[in-house]
């Protein structure tokens, strides 16, 4: 019983973790699409802006898995470690994507640019 509390309360701070993230990204969008419509340069704004947004996205994946194995672990049938699988394949490749992405070369903020 104890376990159920704890996989659903790890579930829902993985939900929490990627709307808190996506309520700050969103709030950041408009700051840097209301400056970029006065004319300020924000390439680096945004790259920075995906950077943050993807990096709350992963840290919610993370607890979204721990709580599915936790919930297989109360229940450890075939049906269950099968649809933990597929969930833990899907939301590693996503993870996976994700930090690919971020160490992208585009996402290093060219500060020399700036400087000059």
């Amino acid at each position: 019983m104890i376990l159920h509390y704890v996989s659903l309360i790890t579930g829902i701070i993985g939900i929490v973790i990627v709307c808190w993230g996506v309520l700050l990204g969103l709030f950041d969008f408009i700051h840097i699409e209301y400056d970029r419509l006065r004319g300020t340069n924000i390439r680096n704004r945004r790259y920075l802006l995906r950077h943050h947004l993807g990096s709350y996205l992963l840290l919610g994946l993370e607890f979204l898995i721990a709580a599915d194995v936790v919930r297989t672990i109360i229940k450890p049938t075939l049906m269950e470690l099968a649809i933990l699988g597929s969930i833990i394949a899907i939301r590693t490749a996503i993870s996976f994507f994700l930090n690919m992405e971020m160490k992208h070369p585009h996402y290093r903020i060219d500060t020399e640019r700036n400087e000059s």
